[in-house]
């Protein structure tokens, strides 16, 4: 080749060649031969055809679709479940027509309905007709041990994942060595009222990532109920 025809030569990057068959969709219907005469790569090792590896894709991006339908619909249903369960813990603290009997109803609705082997609420008032209630801690909203939580009880949202050892310990006492992550859900009215606290033996059960929007619906739910003279 001589000096003369290579500076004659057009070198085409990448870019060149895929914008001008985006601009010439009906290249390779002019040229199908091309179709089944080009050979890409394949992951087994093997060629294969253009139109082989097109049907691939489609094939791979439907397989995608349908698993993400599906995702959203299991979503969909564990959320319709959730509702139901939140409407039934509503009704439960409606038809409670004492504080004690509300109390009580709130630790039954979370060990029935959301399958939680350990709740703990702080009141940051005395509760004396809560005395035989095991799961209720009348605490001073400024007590010691609540250091860490400020940022909490400040903003009013749940929380989830893990606490310092000496937060679990105050809070579970001789369960918390079993507990491996916990929700935390601020109650609040006119004033801070306390702090809900759901343990859970799986570590995997309240994380970080998890949406806390059911959580906050019961927090309000529990306010109010509580707030009631």
């Amino acid at each position: 080749m001589t000096t003369s025809t290579a500076r004659n030569e057009t070198v085409l990057a990448e870019s060149d060649v895929a914008e001008w068959l985006q601009a010439n969709p009906d290249f390779f219907r002019r040229h199908s031969d091309l179709l089944t005469a080009l050979r890409l790569p394949h992951a087994s090792g093997a060629a294969v055809s253009l139109i082989e590896r097109q049907v691939e894709v489609l094939r791979e991006k439907n397989q995608a679709a349908e698993a993400r339908l599906s995702e959203l619909v299991s979503i969909a249903r564990g959320n319709e479940t959730l509702a139901a369960k939140i409407h039934k813990f509503a009704r439960r603290l409606m038809r409670a027509p004492t504080r004690r009997a509300v109390l009580a109803q709130i630790e039954r609705g979370f060990r029935e309905e959301f399958d939680t082997g350990h709740t703990v609420l702080l009141l940051f008032r005395p509760a004396p007709d809560a005395a035989d209630l095991r799961f209720v801690r009348p605490v001073a909203a400024n007590d010691a041990n609540l250091a860490g939580f400020e940022n909490l009880l400040a903003s009013g949202r749940p929380r989830c994942g893990q606490i310092r050892d000496q937060q679990r310990e105050f809070i579970f006492g001789p369960d918390s060595a079993s507990i491996g992550s916990v929700a935390l859900v601020p109650l609040a009215g006119d004033e801070s009222l306390g702090l809900l606290v759901l343990g859970s033996i799986n570590r995997e059960r309240f994380h970080p990532g998890m949406s806390t929007d059911f959580l906050a619906l019961l927090g309000e739910l529990i306010s109010d109920a509580l707030a009631r003279d």
